[in-house]
Formats: C-alpha cells, sequence, structure tokens
C-alpha cells in the first residue's frame, strides 16, 4: 500500500506533458525556419508573421508550464541547476561553433534561474504572484525601449543597441510570466491531480513533453545536419 501511495505521488500530471511537447514541436520547427535562414540563406522569414508567433507562442508556452511545474516539484534548486547548466553549455557551443550566433541568455538560463528564484515566491497568495508578475511585465517592456550605455546587465532586459544574442529571453519582463505560470499551478494543480477524467498520456507527444531537455540539447544539430545533408543532394 505504501509503494502504492508513493508511486500515485509521483504520477505525472498528462495534460502538462502534452502541452509541453505541442511547444516542443512548435519550437522545433521554428528553429527550422531559423536555420534555413539565417544559416542556409533560404528565403524564409521569422522575424514576423505566422513564424515569429509560432516561436514567441511556443517559448510562452515553455514558461508557463514551467511556473506550473514548479509549485508540484520538490527539487527546484536541482532542477533549475541543471537547466541553467544546460544553457551554459549551449553558450559554449554556440560560441565555438561561430561567434555569431552565440546564445547569452536564452529559454535556459531563463528557466534555470527561474526554477532557483522559485523559492522566494513559493509560499505567496495568487493575488500577490498577479501584481508581482504584473509589475515585472510592465517594468520589462520599459527596460526594452531603453539603449544602455552597456550590456552589464542584459540578463535582466538592459542592453545596448549592440548586443546580440540568437536566443534571447531575459528575467524582464519573462519572469512575470513564469510568476503567472506560479499563479496558474496554485489555483489549477492544488491537489497535484489532472484537471480531466480521461488521459492522453500515451503518445508521442506526451513522450517528447516528458524528455524535453534532452531533445532540445539535441535538436539543434540534427536540425542542421539534416538541412546540411539537403543543401547537399540539392547541390548547394
Amino acid at each position: 500500500m505504501r509503494c502504492l501511495m508513493e508511486k500515485e505521488k509521483r504520477q505525472r500530471i498528462w495534460e502538462l506533458d502534452f502541452l509541453r511537447g505541442i511547444a516542443l514541436i512548435m519550437m522545433i520547427y521554428f528553429h527550422v525556419i531559423y536555420d534555413m535562414k539565417d544559416i542556409y540563406g533560404y528565403d524564409v522569414v521569422y522575424s514576423y508573421g505566422i513564424n515569429y508567433w509560432i516561436g514567441k507562442i511556443s517559448a510562452s508556452m515553455f514558461i508557463l508550464i514551467s511556473g506550473v511545474s514548479s509549485t508540484l516539484s520538490r527539487s527546484n534548486v536541482k532542477r533549475g541547476l541543471r537547466v541553467l547548466a544546460a544553457g551554459m553549455a549551449i553558450t559554449l557551443i554556440t560560441y565555438l561553433y561561430d561567434p555569431e550566433f552565440i546564445i547569452k541568455f536564452g529559454i535556459l538560463h531563463f528557466l534555470g534561474i527561474s526554477m532557483l528564484l522559485y523559492p522566494l515566491f513559493q509560499k505567496m497568495r495568487w493575488e500577490a504572484l498577479a501584481a508581482i508578475g504584473t509589475a515585472v511585465i510592465i517594468v520589462g517592456k520599459v527596460l526594452e525601449r531603453i539603449n544602455a550605455p552597456n550590456d552589464y546587465f542584459f540578463a535582466f532586459g538592459l542592453t545596448s543597441s549592440s548586443f546580440f544574442s540568437s536566443d534571447y529571453y531575459p528575467l524582464l519582463p519573462w519572469f512575470g510570466l513564469f510568476l503567472y505560470g506560479v499563479l496558474l499551478g496554485k489555483l489549477l494543480y492544488s491537489r497535484r491531480k489532472s484537471l480531466f477524467g480521461f488521459s492522453l498520456k500515451d503518445n508521442i507527444i506526451s513522450s517528447a513533453g516528458r524528455h524535453t531537455l534532452a531533445i532540445y540539447l539535441i535538436h539543434q544539430p540534427v536540425i542542421i545536419a539534416v538541412l546540411s545533408l539537403i543543401n547537399r543532394l540539392a547541390g548547394k
């Protein structure tokens, strides 16, 4: 009986994995378009239109779900350190691959630090989370309009006109969205159970959603290898 109870406590909430899997598929699609444009020179666009919104919606979903998941996890510091370490590894790899494509503070850096900050907000009521989250977003939007003389505070969204990062999700304003996710976790998942009376966990999307970090780390090399092969076969 005790083993059964422990198993139930560890049971994942299937809709979070499913939504995370959808966000992952959207992100991979966006990165295919990004690589086609910036690495191989294809005539595609990601800075506006449907491709732009697919990228932003994907990232927003990851951030919201990460906030929700933080309310369900008992090891946020461990998770945060692991994700941040993966982000730092990507910074090094992208710099070695091509300094022009370096990721200085991407989605993994952001998520890792957000998880580490979560204990500071863990016991707050949802009203306080909503107020602070909204304030963070507003301040972040103001900082986006400021042209700083240096990039010392780029992690907070304060940058100069020469700053560049291939993937960039500063704490301001994005931590506000993370706090909205924490708010949703407290309101919707206080019982740590699925909101639905059915399950869609046994499918490829949910499976991908359970292994997002591993897939994130390998997907770009795979995309680049596939596009490179296509270019060679096409004689480009």
